[in-house]
């Protein structure tokens, strides 16, 4: 962030911008400044500090979960009771 009198100013880049001079704005985020991203004069994303304590955090499974791959798939989707090949093959042969 830059400061202009006593007012704070988030840097603003635009995707072209910052894909020439990546190595520009991650030095200005390590100093602790904010950059935001536009992307044809909407923001789009925001480039912070990273903060040690917001990483992912993971946790064990609870006790008794079912192994991934032990868990069973839903039936495939049938819309309407109709196959969707057979839909598409039916087109086709229509000429539509």
């Amino acid at each position: 962030m830059t400061i202009s009198g006593q007012m704070p100013v988030m840097e603003l880049v635009r995707v072209a911008q910052l894909k020439a001079r990546l190595s520009h704005y991650l030095r200005l985020v390590r100093r602790g400044e904010t950059v935001t991203v536009l992307e044809r004069d909407t923001p789009v994303a925001r480039l912070v500090p990273y903060a040690a304590g917001a990483a992912l955090v993971t946790r064990p499974p609870r006790p008794g979960a079912g192994r991934p791959s032990a868990v069973a798939l839903p039936p495939p989707l049938r819309p309407h009771g109709t196959d969707a090949v057979a839909l598409l093959l039916q087109e086709r042969r229509s000429g539509r």
